[in-house]
């Protein structure tokens, strides 16, 4: 992935939703979006368009000197709270619970306030369940799984953090130790340990945060400790169309769940915007 020109309205349009979700002060608004201008001005194009994506959030939280997405990451934590114990009795209930859970994780991706105004929760949900995925690595995830005694998980968003807890409580009752990372510190509405205890995931698995504001996980951004453990590990869930855009190694086996939210993306997978996917590397 690198930054494509229709990366550069895309830059413009987040920032606006940020900046209407952080401030009604109209003329704050067009200060710093002024001022992200010069953000996007120096995009390194050969690089993720997660890292403009970082550059351009740090500038605006510090201009605003607070978190524009902080409430509605909590109001969302609480609607998918909510809705914990259908979607926890639903995969209880299935053939194959693993095949249910990760379907419903990739749903919960279309929770993405630094993409999107609104979401369809419950019709992702159904979607998810009922309609083919444009790519369904599935049985290749379950086999890996299967062989697997720990799992990385890179988590994305807030909200959608309680349909990951219920997948890693899948692979938890299958005998696998989960690690599941977090944000050190609030960039767009991707979770940090405070979404992970408000959620109940970290009475579920160990949680760390990787020491790193970045949008997706680059991994020269993060803390030593974090780059130590995930040193360890061999095995990834790498959750959302940020950690897809960043996350590439080789040396381990890495399982990509998420919702192809921009035509940058879909294009360069060869798919149609808002493809569910779950692709092994």
């Amino acid at each position: 992935m690198r930054v494509h020109l229709d990366c550069f309205p895309c830059f413009l349009r987040q920032s606006v939703i940020a900046l209407r979700l952080g401030t009604r002060d109209t003329a704050l608004q067009e200060k710093v979006l002024k001022a992200v201008l010069h953000e996007v001005e120096q995009s390194d194009t050969s690089r993720p368009p997660a890292y403009t994506t970082t550059f351009i959030h740090r500038k605006i939280r510090q201009l605003l000197q607070r978190d524009p997405f902080q409430e509605i990451k909590s109001e969302y934590n609480q609607i998918a709270l909510a809705l914990y114990p259908f979607l926890k009795k639903m995969v209880q209930e299935s053939s194959d619970p693993l095949w249910t859970a990760s379907r419903l994780a990739v749903a919960g991706n279309v929770i993405d306030f630094g993409i999107f105004t609104s979401v369809d929760i419950e019709g992702t949900v159904k979607r998810s369940l009922h309609s083919p995925f444009a790519v369904d690595d599935y049985h290749a995830f379950k086999d890996t799984l299967s062989d697997t005694k720990e799992v990385l998980y890179l988590l994305d968003n807030a909200g959608e953090i309680v349909f990951d807890r219920i997948l890693i409580e899948t692979m938890v009752a299958h005998g696998k130790r989960v690690l599941a990372v977090v944000k050190g510190s609030p960039v767009l509405n991707d979770c940090t340990k405070a979404d992970a205890i408000e959620a109940g995931l970290a009475e579920v698995c160990e949680v760390i945060d990787n020491g790193s504001d970045a949008v997706g996980t680059i991994l020269e951004w993060t803390s030593v400790d974090f780059q130590r453990k995930y040193a360890q590990m061999r095995f990834i869930l790498s959750k959302g169309q940020g950690n897809f855009e960043t996350v590439l190694d080789p040396k381990k086996t890495i399982v990509y769940l998420f919702q192809s939210k921009c035509e940058v993306v879909s294009r360069e997978l060869g798919l149609s915007l808002g493809s569910m996917i779950l692709k092994r590397s």
